[in-house]
């Protein structure tokens, strides 16, 4: 028989194999019913980043958000308007671990190349055609899987890998989308490249792409 002391130790290790993969797969479970976040320490403890108002202070409202039929207008330079619903607008939202967005194109707008960190994401046509696809990382060749959505079709990207999505459509389009993350993250490549601050070397980043360092220089004056 086992001495009680590397009894006791194989059930710790036990017990870590069945714990530990969930934990740095998902994000924390909650321990209570919910958690409103608010951003004043005086209203509550301090929980996934938020402080937590007292249970009992809770309405619907911290649960409710409106206006998802409404269009946005798409003005910045790519041809996108996002909507999103966070913990930051949502504050019920805190702790539950999934986050959720409005996207509306204009002809030819497009969400850029881009990952989330911390979270795969859901993306479903709502109007119009967009074509969608990520790329897989450098161990599986990075290939390309992408699909001409329309109305009522429904696409996944894998957590931290390249997608993106563009309107291919003929007028406007609006898509949702949803993440298992209440805060997934954002690294669009382009700006993520050319856009740090303070600039990555030119000649580096000329290397790596393979460009003049003067192309290199006149694309990091954009971002």
């Amino acid at each position: 028989y086992l001495p009680m002391r590397s009894l006791i130790f194989l059930a710790i290790l036990s017990l870590l194999a069945l714990t530990f993969p969930v934990s740095i797969a998902s994000e924390p479970s909650p321990v209570q019913d919910f958690c409103v976040g608010v951003n004043t320490p005086s209203d509550g403890v301090f929980v996934n980043g938020k402080f937590c108002k007292d249970p009992k202070l809770a309405t619907v409202d911290d649960f409710f958000f409106t206006g998802l039929d409404r269009q946005r207008i798409a003005t910045n330079a790519v041809g996108t308007n996002v909507t999103p619903v966070f913990a930051d607008n949502l504050p019920g939202l805190n702790t539950l671990g999934i986050a959720f967005a409005r996207v509306d194109y204009a002809p030819n707008g497009l969400i850029p190349p881009h990952t989330h960190p911390r979270a795969s994401e859901f993306l479903i046509v709502q109007e119009g055609s967009l074509y969608a696809g990520f790329v897989s990382s450098d161990q599986d060749g990075n290939r390309l899987f992408s699909k001409i959505l329309n109305k009522g079709d429904l696409i996944v990207f894998p957590v931290g890998l390249i997608h993106f999505h563009v309107n291919v459509g003929r007028g406007p389009a609006v898509a949702f989308t949803a993440f298992n993350s209440q805060n997934p993250g954002l690294i669009t490549i382009a700006k993520t490249v050319f856009g740090s601050n303070p600039r990555i070397n030119p000649n580096a980043l000329a290397k790596a792409f393979q460009l003049d360092p003067r192309i290199v220089m006149s694309l990091q004056t954009k971002f």
